[in-house]
């Protein structure tokens, strides 16, 4: 099987590729390598990954309409899982067209090219951030999420959206995967996590929001990449029940479906940090800030669906995440500690 892996020198997408390629399957992966954060880490990610059996890197934007279809007509891929976006609630305040461009007209070249090349499953990452201002937990798929609260929420609400139309116009298999706050080795250095991490070694304060009292359901990697797998080999169906008088936000008539993919634990983000100073053996200096816009209070995922869909279950705590983690940021930049 030959899978197009959007967003490979990225965070999520480096494990995938690794995790697919353990499988022997046949993977390409795309990434603009944007300067949204250090270059260099992407690079790294990319260094292991590169020279392995089945893996080919192309370095493509997907706003780039003309390349996204001449990539698609000459693969003839068997499934696409779409990770590539501009990233980050906070920066969509500074930067919105940023999100325009690769998120919404970024993917609507994907779709286009699942479209004219019978792609059998369409993989795409939404967010946790599309429930917005929905207030009832655990969030379920099941429940409206009509109003985001940033730009990036909208739009991955957006995809969800535009993907729903092209599985009910050409037929096209599609999964949307709503991911809550995913950690992990080879992270992102624009979440709180490594963020914090790098602050407390240097003995710099954190920005602490809302007091520390928000909750996140902190989903760590590998979890998150064998959801992503086993997703990959089932295709949605049409819902033969869905009413149209009565709709179901998470199913269709098409061949649609939406899941959350989280670790169904949310902490409380003064746990968390007291959990990652434990793994540090050093206490941070912190800097209490109220709430930002975009934000949320929290974040819990139900994952119910999941589970029953593909036998999805997260194991790993924070302590066990974090250490790793922590691990891992010690020897990546080792030298500098």
């Amino acid at each position: 099987m030959k899978i197009l892996v959007t967003g490979s020198a990225g965070f999520i997408g480096m494990h995938l590729c690794r995790r697919l390629l353990e499988r022997g399957q046949q993977v390409i992966g795309l990434d603009n390598i944007n300067d949204y954060y250090d270059v260099n880490l992407k690079h790294d990610r990319l260094k292991q990954l590169e020279g392995r059996e089945g893996f080919t890197f192309i370095r493509c934007p997907l706003e780039d309409r003309e390349a996204i279809a001449v990539l698609f007509n000459s693969e003839k891929f068997d499934v696409v899982v779409n990770l590539a976006a501009q990233a980050g609630v906070r920066y969509s305040l500074q930067n919105p067209h940023a999100y325009i461009d690769s998120n919404i007209l970024g993917f609507l070249n994907i779709l286009e090219g699942c479209r004219h090349n019978s792609v059998k499953h369409l993989v795409f990452a939404s967010s946790s951030s599309v429930y917005g201002a929905n207030g009832k937990i655990p969030f379920s798929e099941h429940d409206s999420t009509d109003h985001p609260v940033s730009l990036y929420a909208a739009t991955k609400k957006t995809n969800e959206l535009m993907a729903h139309t092209y599985a009910h116009l050409y037929g096209i298999p599609v999964t949307g995967l709503r991911f809550f706050t995913v950690y992990g080795p080879w992270g992102r250095p624009d979440m709180a996590y490594f963020s914090f991490t790098k602050a407390i070694l240097e003995g710099k304060p954190i920005d602490i929001y809302n007091c520390g009292r928000m909750r996140r359901d902190f989903t760590y990697i590998d979890d998150i990449v064998e959801g992503i797998v086993l997703i990959t080999d089932v295709p949605p169906v049409s819902n033969a029940s869905w009413n149209s008088e009565n709709p179901d936000p998470a199913t269709s008539f098409a061949p649609y479906r939406i899941y959350n993919i989280g670790n169904n634990n949310p902490v409380e983000l003064g746990q968390f940090i007291e959990v990652l100073e434990e793994k540090l053996g050093k206490k941070a200096v912190k800097n209490m800030l109220p709430m930002q816009p975009g934000d949320v209070t929290v974040t819990y995922a139900n994952v119910d669906d999941l589970m029953d869909a593909v036998g999805f279950k997260p194991v790993t705590d924070i302590e066990e995440g974090l250490e790793k983690f922590v691990a891992w940021y010690k020897e990546y930049y080792s030298g500098k500690y």
